[in-house]
Parts: structure tokens; C-alpha cells; sequence
């Protein structure tokens, strides 16, 4: 079978995605009409989600039906309702004999200064993401949750370079397939090998310059502080209980840590869902450890599938800019 070599090569799971090229915002939903297991990791200091108590490990939900990575701050979680509202129309969700209920689960990420912050995503956008969901297209860069996403913003949205969504993944000879898809607005860098792809740029826009050295300069985040985080999910066809997800999410999150810096700052909300097929039997470890590649080579593929907006400039630029 030919790979995608995206989230896409997990058979099960559609994924859609509507943006605003304007408002710069969109969402990004990934739904299993099965349902999949799910867990979280939060790790970030500023996030805005839905649902993500239910996935406790102790808690009686087992399996959700749509994931959504939206923009628009804690107003694009209106989108999620949209994405209940298209299953609920095609009878899929949890069975309470009166009804059946979708269970979503999501997490936002701030792009309101991006473009216009009067565009958000909502009810009608979580819906139309579901309309166009598809098991074979996935497009990277500036889609979706990603249409609005920026990275190194030490100095301000105006010296920030492009972010946007990527994916990757990973299958074994066995069968395991492990995959991630992000969506990059971080407050740190994007490094690829050690060094920076993406990041905060000089007064003239002509240099990529580095966050981190900048902050032992003395630089530091001036004004409103919760305008980042890097939001995912890695899906993986392996046999995992909630519990188990959510350890995988935990792993996960080193893909973040190779990958951006400065990482889970108290300006991000970083978050990764973890959901599940359940059909291969694997080791924990060695899946945390594939988790944490994938999720690494999809922030490297956002950036690099990212293309200028308006005047914020992307890792197209590279060869013109200096590192």
C-alpha cells in the first residue's frame, strides 16, 4: 500500500479543513465515525480547549469522534460545535438512548494578530471543515488551524516569520503506523538539525535572528503574553487504552522540545491529543518514541510548506535571508 506520509496513512480518519485567507484563521478537524481513543497532554501555560477533562484516564468516556485544532483563540472553540452538529446529523456519537452525542474534543490557538481579529472561526466554518474532510488530501502549510499561525515572537507579531500545519508518519513492518499533524504558532523557534528555519527577524526583516539568545540580551516579551501555542494530534493505529494515549502525549511533547525553542513557555498552551485505531499490539516506549519524531518532522513540514501573508514572511525566504 502507498504511503501519504501524512496523518492520513491511519485508516479510519478523515481530516478537513477550512480557512479564512483574509481574516487569517481556520480550523482543522480530524474525525473517526468509529470513534478513537483519546488522551491529552497540556503542557503549556495558556491553553484553551474543549472536553479535555473527559479524557482523564479515570473518566467513563472511552472514545471520542472528531478532534479539532482551531484558531481564533478561546472564540474559535465556537467551531467545534459545528463539527457536533454535523455528526450528530449523520447519527454518529455516544448512544444515551435519547440521542446520540458526539464527542469532540479540541484546543485553539491565538492568531488574532495575525490578520483581521474580528474573524474567527465558528459554527458554520467546524462545519464545513467536516463537509470537506477527506481520507486521501491533506494540504500542508497554510491551512486550517495553520492559515494564521506565526513563530518567534519575542520581539512582537510584526518580526515574526510564518508558521502553518504539517504532518508526517511513520509505519513499521508490522503494520504500527504512528503519525502526527500540528499546527505551529509558537512563541521560540523552529530549528531543523540545530539550526533555526523560522523564527524572530532583525529590525530590517533581512536576518533570522535566535529567541533564545535574545532573551539572555535582556529582550523580553513586551505586552500581551498569551498570543502563541503549538497545538496536535498524533494518531496511531496501536492497541492503547486513555491511559495509555495519554502517556504517548507526554512523549510527544519532546518532539516539540527537538523541534521549537524556547518550547512550553507561560506565553504557549501547548497541547497533543493522542487517538487510536486500536488494532496492533506494540510497545509503549518504542511508540512514545516514534510519537516524538513524528510530531518533530511535522513542525519542520509546516514550516517548510508555509508561504508568505500580507507582510509576514515565510521559510521561502531562507535562501534570501540570512541565518
Amino acid at each position: 500500500m502507498d504511503m501519504y506520509n501524512n496523518i492520513l496513512d491511519v485508516k479510519g480518519l478523515k481530516v478537513g479543513q477550512v480557512q479564512d485567507e483574509d481574516g487569517l484563521t481556520g480550523c482543522t478537524v480530524v474525525i473517526c465515525e468509529e470513534g478513537a481513543v483519546c488522551g491529552v497532554d497540556v503542557r503549556g501555560s495558556a491553553p484553551g480547549t474543549r472536553e479535555t477533562d473527559l479524557l482523564d484516564p479515570i473518566n467513563m468516556i472511552q472514545k471520542v469522534h472528531a478532534v479539532v485544532l482551531s484558531g481564533g483563540s478561546a472564540f474559535g472553540l465556537e467551531s467545534t460545535c459545528g463539527v457536533s452538529q454535523y455528526l450528530e446529523e449523520r447519527n454518529i456519537g455516544f448512544d444515551v438512548g435519547v440521542a446520540k452525542v458526539p464527542i469532540v474534543v479540541g484546543a485553539v490557538l491565538f492568531d488574532l494578530a495575525a490578520g483581521d481579529p474580528k474573524c474567527r472561526p465558528d459554527k458554520k466554518m467546524g462545519y464545513k471543515a467536516c463537509e470537506m474532510a477527506s481520507d486521501t488530501v491533506l494540504k500542508q502549510g497554510n491551512y486550517g488551524a495553520g492559515c494564521g499561525a506565526t513563530v518567534g515572537k519575542i520581539k512582537g507579531p510584526e518580526y515574526a516569520m510564518k508558521g502553518g500545519i504539517g504532518s508526517y508518519s511513520i509505519k513499521l513492518d508490522n503494520g504500527l503506523v504512528v503519525s502526527a499533524l500540528i499546527a505551529v504558532n509558537a512563541f521560540g523557534d523552529v530549528y531543523e538539525d540545530g539550526n533555526v528555519i523560522a523564527g524572530v527577524l532583525d529590525n530590517t526583516k533581512t536576518k533570522v535572528l535566535n529567541s533564545y539568545e535574545l532573551m539572555k540580551q535582556g529582550v523580553n516579551k513586551g505586552g500581551f503574553s498569551i498570543d502563541n501555542t503549538t497545538i496536535g494530534i498524533v494518531a496511531t493505529n496501536a492497541k492503547l487504552d486513555k491511559a495509555g494515549c495519554k502517556k504517548i502525549s507526554q512523549m510527544a511533547h519532546d518532539g516539540y522540545a527537538r523541534a521549537i525553542f524556547p518550547i512550553h513557555t507561560p506565553h504557549d498552551g501547548d497541547t497533543i491529543f493522542t487517538m487510536t485505531t486500536g488494532e496492533i499490539e506494540t510497545d509503549i516506549t518504542l511508540l512514545g518514541s516514534i510519537a516524538a519524531e513524528v510530531v518533530e518532522k511535522s513542525i519542520v513540514n509546516a514550516i517548510k510548506n508555509a508561504s508568505d501573508v500580507k507582510n509576514i514572511l515565510s521559510y521561502k525566504n531562507i535562501p534570501i535571508l540570512q541565518v
